[in-house]
């Protein structure tokens, strides 16, 4: 399904441009780079300083755009894959949104108290994803985004399930977190129904399910599956 493609590249990667029009007379777009993370239902995080000038830019007009991309370091780019989400940012208090940003970024917990600085969240419209050469397609909001009643489950249960998945398959993390990064205490820090990220001190990383899995009950499979695939393919 495209919309969970689109969602797993936003959740793997840790950074985007962010477009916004410019605040002054001049009303110019204005492009830079911002730090991400991803709710539960996919919609964007972000911890912006009230001194940036995006920031200011978002107080005058909160519609903005963001391009999440793995395709820069490509011997082509333009066959990499990459989506724009558009939708409106505003600021966003809910410690919970807090919590799931300093699990993709830990270090950002030097400043994120400081007083300039903020969470703020994107209520998104639409998507726009690209997979290559002629692989296009525009997304709404309500196929692109987790459904409601999911999210809201994994919201009312996502401290519970860290727990047990991090003490009953701690050892499954640590094989599947060593096939693709560096050997480490690696904890889920964070949990959504396109899959978990992980911590390990300062270093984060991004484990992917299979599928989208349609409750919390079908963590434990999930996590087993990716375990039984990583033993058939060690390389």
């Amino acid at each position: 399904m495209i919309a969970a493609t689109a969602r797993q590249l936003m959740r793997s990667v840790r950074s985007a441009t962010l477009a916004t029009a410019a605040h002054d007379a001049a009303g110019w777009p204005y492009a830079s780079l911002v730090t991400t993370a991803c709710d539960i239902d996919g919609s964007p995080i972000l911890l912006l300083s009230t001194l940036a000038d995006h920031t200011r830019n978002l107080a005058a007009d909160p519609r903005a755009s963001l391009l999440f991309e793995a395709a820069t370091r490509r011997s082509n780019p333009q066959t990499g894959p990459r989506v724009s989400v558009v939708g409106t940012i505003a600021p966003a208090d809910e410690p919970r949104l807090r919590r799931r940003f300093l699990a993709r970024h830990p270090a950002a917990d030097l400043y994120a108290g400081f007083a300039d600085f903020g969470i703020f969240q994107m209520h998104v419209q639409r998507a726009h994803y690209v997979g290559g050469f002629a692989r296009a397609a525009w997304i709404e909001a309500q196929r692109f985004c987790i459904p409601a009643e999911l999210s809201a489950a994994f919201a009312a249960g996502e401290d519970e399930a860290l727990a047990l998945l991090n003490d009953r398959h701690g050892a499954a993390l640590q094989a599947l977190a060593g096939k693709t990064m560096r050997r480490g205490a690696w904890t889920a820090a964070g949990l959504d129904p396109d899959g978990c990220d992980l911590q390990c001190g300062a270093k984060t990383a991004r484990l992917s399910f299979a599928e989208t899995i349609p409750a919390l009950a079908a963590l434990p499979a999930a996590v087993d599956r990716l375990l039984r695939e990583t033993r058939r393919h060690p390389d």
